[in-house]
């Protein structure tokens, strides 16, 4: 059984490895403070887009909201 050869777009050599080090490099090294930064301003960018799909959050409403509703 012959064993199929990788396709040539696969084969980048030693130029893919070094983009893929560098990359995992400095994901590495940045600290943790700074990635959960990142990850909290990207949550809030998604939160606010109005057409998102999944579920929406619950608005609190006061009491006295409630209450006037009540009375109507």
């Amino acid at each position: 059984m012959e064993v199929p050869d990788t396709l040539p777009e696969c084969r980048e050599g030693k130029a893919a490895f070094a983009r893929f080090d560098a990359a995992m490099r400095r994901l590495a090294t940045m600290p943790r403070a700074e990635y959960e930064r990142r990850e909290a301003e990207y949550q809030k960018r998604q939160r606010a887009k109005p057409n998102r799909p999944g579920p929406k959050p619950k608005v609190k409403t006061s009491s006295s909201a409630r209450a006037s509703r009540a009375k109507g």
